[in-house]
């Protein structure tokens, strides 16, 4: 169950460990924190997506080692078997990278769900919000990463001309041609080589960003040639996006588990 509605999450509040994963664009101008602290839904944790991350490399929001996500995760007050719904007030849906993460240091898929629709929806449904910050009592999580879910820009470099899995990104057409400037000064325009496009805005309905229903995904897959394939991989900008169609694809392949191309196109593209 990657996806949980607000109504489930209404009546499960209590039962489960809920995630504010919130992250925007540098250049939109907007502070996810004050936003949180401003307003949540009761008991949301705050995950900040750029301080938990790999700080050791030049590259934006990379993933952080075994040790130091055990760490993160222990102090976010978060148990292994923890329910936990993870929710953004993001426009490019950063739950999902969230989700991500937490499936590839271990946690159990079925243990963790992106909430559909996000705080958006929770908000026009009117739906209780606070601005009380959570006291959080400091837990004992072990983390196992799967080194499978992940590419390295060996593993993309290699596979242009093996072809063992098919890599799509995730970001906008006209970026993926290399029509629009890269809002990262520090890299190129363009993609990478025999690579498909899927822009992540495609997969989500616009009225209430919610994710579209199963058929209409499939639907946007099959249109790429895609069909319930093992070796499926997403990239986009900087590896937030991706996750949006790692998400997507597991809803219409159970057995799929996200790969991310972390590095994504802030490595691949860099001057």
């Amino acid at each position: 169950m990657s996806l949980v509605s607000t109504n489930w999450l209404g009546k499960n509040c209590s039962k489960v460990k809920i995630i504010d994963s919130s992250w925007h664009m540098p250049s939109s101008n907007r502070n996810a924190y004050e936003e949180y602290k401003k307003e949540h839904i009761k008991n949301a944790i705050f995950f900040d997506i750029d301080k938990f991350s790999n700080k050791k490399i030049n590259l934006p929001h990379m993933l952080p080692n075994e040790s130091e996500w055990g760490k993160i995760v222990s102090n976010l007050g978060i148990a292994n078997n923890d329910r936990i719904i993870i929710y953004d007030n993001s426009d490019v849906l950063s739950a999902c990278r969230c989700w991500y993460t937490f499936i590839f240091f271990g946690h159990k898929k079925n243990l963790i769900s992106v909430l559909n629709g996000g705080f958006s929806k929770w908000k026009n449904e009117n739906r209780k919000i606070t601005d009380k910050i959570p006291i959080l009592k400091k837990k004992k999580y072990k983390a196992q990463k799967n080194s499978q879910l992940v590419k390295t820009k060996k593993q993309i470099d290699k596979n242009i001309s093996e072809k063992n899995f098919q890599l799509i990104d995730a970001r906008s057409k006209k970026r993926f041609l290399g029509l629009e400037k890269e809002p990262r000064p520090s890299t190129k325009s363009g993609s990478i080589p025999n690579s498909l496009c899927l822009p992540f805005g495609e997969l989500i309905d616009p009225t209430n960003k919610t994710f579209l229903k199963i058929n209409k995904i499939r639907e946007k897959f099959s249109e790429l040639g895609i069909i319930k394939e093992k070796n499926v991989a997403f990239s986009c900008g900087s590896g937030i996006t991706a996750t949006v169609l790692g998400l997507a694809y597991s809803l219409i392949n159970d057995k799929y588990l996200p790969i991310i191309y972390d590095g994504s196109w802030a490595e691949y593209g860099k001057v």
